[in-house]
């Protein structure tokens, strides 16, 4: 059976291998260099050390005096040793000009020759060098006895290199203990943060680190819909280019607070709210939104994930399907209307009342056919004078009448027809909601493009508008119809700024004026 091979290693995995072999190199490395200086720095000591004995032995006026004595061995051996021992050097030997030895820690050698070179001594400096004599090898330093200009004898201290390597022992010991502790405390430290490491990338190594990256960035551009991430301090983290879009946001949105985006104020609240949001309307400078928000939490909230979907096409959709049922329903009610009439002329003609029955026929096609050639005469947008006709069977069954301003004229693109059945259906919506049961029952439509701008006016039999409430009517979500209402007014007001225009309401009137364009005024 073939063994698994063992997968790639994490990359905090990887990271803990690459800090472990650092952090030994490096402690490695600074033990080595620790030794070396150590050892350079001992030797040093050790020099300074037999230099300055030397040197004030060969200074003292007892050396000097015995040094020119009978017998120097008997004046000199044991003063050496006391220094020897007081100064801890390993010895002190004083000798005459030819280097026979008048002092020596081995009292067998004195009288023999000292090992080591004394010419550099004899020409009146002080000689320091390593060499081995009786006692090993030596760090030694040799230096003259003067009295006054001539040279009487010579001194020589020093320190053997086994004692010097002793202390170095000593001392790299402790440096062993420092480096171990150091590497210890590295290979801990180094544990803990790359456990942390491997906690945060779930434990995935570079490739697969790399490839999520990938995967994330098509991911992130390749949906349509908006996908924001806000920091714990609400400023934007991640967004794509739906988002951008959406919000209509520059490259430069990365970083921002989402209170400075210069959003809709109900849009701001809902991305710097704590709580989530789910499928809630919103509007932007010219678009509809469905906004969903959630907090990412972990111990402590992280942030807020915010998508975004475009309703605007859906919604103008939805309103044109609205247009298109409400027309139905009016055609299905004028059938019923029109089989009603229609029994009426039968049953008039069967009682022999003839002219009866050619009057209210007449009557009824003559009132409907004015509405007609009053709507094509004054309005050659198709699309607009389809929905004029549609409302006005809509309001007939609601029991409101619907009129057409006589000064009504407007010729056919002068704005995109899905803008004028949002802008004329929602009023004329409105206007019928209101103007429902009210004394006299009408709503009157003007449409008109003169002085360079295109007017659409909706006025209604109802209350009106308290001027209280002129500005809180176009907020979305605000109706007085109960819940699931209130954004049409909203729209209106967004595909009139979208086109340069503006919407203005005084008591039951409402007003949309809108630039025409140059080419349209021709």
């Amino acid at each position: 059976m073939p063994v698994p091979r063992p997968g790639p290693r994490s990359l905090a995995g990887q990271l803990f291998a690459m800090q472990v072999v650092l952090v030994t190199v490096l402690v490695a490395g600074c033990a080595l260099f620790s030794y070396i200086t150590d050892n350079r720095q001992a030797q040093d000591a050790a020099r300074r050390q037999a230099t300055a004995v030397a040197q004030a032995v060969a200074l003292s006026p007892s050396v000097q005096e015995a040094a020119l004595g009978p017998d120097p061995t008997a004046a000199l051996q044991r003063y050496a040793e006391t220094v020897r021992k007081s100064t801890g050097v390993a010895f002190v030997t004083i000798m005459d000009r030819h280097g026979i030895r008048w002092t020596h820690p081995d009292p067998d050698e004195i009288g023999a020759r000292y090992l080591g070179h004394i010419g550099a001594a004899l020409r009146g400096e002080t000689y320091s060098e390593t060499y081995t004599g009786t006692l090993g090898s030596s760090v030694r330093v040799v230096t003259p006895i003067h009295d006054g200009t001539r040279i009487t004898g010579l001194v020589s201290a020093g320190i053997t290199v086994k004692r010097i390597d002793a202390q170095i022992r000593q001392q790299v010991g402790m440096l062993l203990w420092f480096a171990s502790g150091a590497l210890a405390l590295g290979g801990l430290g180094t544990y803990v943060i790359n456990a942390r490491l491997r906690r945060h990338t779930h434990g995935m190594n570079a490739a697969e680190l790399s490839r999520m990256h990938d995967y994330h960035q098509a991911a992130l551009h390749a949906v349509r819909e908006g996908l924001l991430m806000l920091d714990s301090r609400r400023r934007i983290a991640l967004i794509n280019d739906g988002g951008r879009e959406l919000l209509g946001l520059g490259a430069d949105a990365v970083g921002r607070s989402a209170a400075d985006l210069g959003l809709p104020a109900p849009l701001t609240g809902a991305l710097l709210s704590s709580e989530p949001r789910v499928d809630e309307l919103h509007l932007t400078a010219d678009r509809v939104v469905v906004v969903n928000t959630r907090p990412v939490r972990g111990g402590e909230q992280r942030g807020t994930v915010v998508t975004l979907r475009d309703h605007t096409e859906l919604q103008a959709l939805s309103g044109e399907l609205d247009s298109e049922r409400d027309f139905t329903q009016a055609l299905r009610s004028q059938a019923h209307e029109a089989a009603n009439r229609l029994h009426t002329v039968v049953s008039l003609i069967e009682l022999d009342r003839t002219q009866e029955a050619v009057d209210f026929a007449t009557a009824e096609l003559e009132l409907a056919q004015t509405l007609t050639d009053r709507v094509v005469g004054a309005v050659a947008e198709p699309v607009l004078a389809a929905l004029l006709l549609g409302k006005a069977a809509q309001a007939n069954e609601r029991g409101v009448e619907l009129v057409l301003a006589d000064d009504s004229d407007i010729k056919e693109g002068l704005l995109p027809p899905r803008d004028l059945v949002t802008l004329l259906g929602n009023l004329i919506d409105n206007a019928l909601d209101a103007a429902q049961g009210s004394e006299g029952a009408r709503v009157t439509v003007t449409v008109r493009a003169a002085h360079r701008e295109l007017l659409l006016r909706v006025t209604d039999t109802g209350p009106g508008v308290p001027p209280s409430e002129a500005e809180e009517i176009f907020r979305p979500g605000w109706s007085t119809r109960g819940e699931g209402r209130g954004l049409g007014l909203a729209l209106v007001r967004q595909t009139a700024h979208r086109n340069g225009g503006q919407v203005t309401v005084s008591g039951s009137e409402f007003t949309v004026t809108l630039p025409l364009a140059k080419e349209a005024r021709a």
